[in-house]
């Protein structure tokens, strides 16, 4: 009846990333994580590392991956389909994927991008990936939180109203 909004299109498999990577336009930056429930602190990383470079790669932990990460028993809140649904929606964001793995090392070695981004609560020696992507000259980013928002925080908030 309706189609599929066009959004849904940047969320590409890991096995079908070959084709699109090539497509998307340099300096590549890679970020991942779980993006559970989307904040505010959320959308301005994301916002922020997109800005580094031409393109965004956003991959996603798989739900067993977060469940992996000790987030809690009840952690995702959000299905991996639906996450990566939500985070594709973001202008930011140039194409989605996912990784089952608890680090996304493989996934970086695969794509290799320009640039590795994220949260400022990694330091760039700690950010996986790190020292094969400065091999190849790229640059590694560890982006300062601009709001103090978390996932947990919201949950929490929310576990005590109920």
């Amino acid at each position: 009846m309706y189609p599929q909004p066009d959004f849904e299109r940047k969320i590409i498999s890991p096995n079908q990333l070959t084709d699109f990577i090539q497509q998307l336009p340099r300096p590549l930056v890679f970020t991942n994580g779980c993006f559970d429930i989307i904040h505010r602190g959320h959308v301005s990383y994301l916002a922020q590392a997109r800005a580094l470079g031409a393109s965004l790669i956003l991959a996603l932990n798989t739900d067993a991956s977060v469940k992996r990460q000790g987030k809690g028993n009840d952690r995702p809140i959000n299905s991996l389909e639906n996450r990566a649904a939500v985070c594709a929606a973001l202008q930011s964001i140039d194409l989605v994927t996912w990784f089952d793995e608890d680090t996304p090392f493989n996934l970086i070695e695969f794509i290799q991008p320009d640039i590795l981004a994220k949260g400022g609560d990694w330091q760039p020696e700690n950010i996986v990936g790190a020292k094969e992507t400065l091999a190849r000259g790229g640059q590694v980013h560890s982006i300062p939180f601009l709001h103090q928002t978390s996932t947990t925080k919201t949950l929490t908030k929310i576990r005590q109203l109920g």
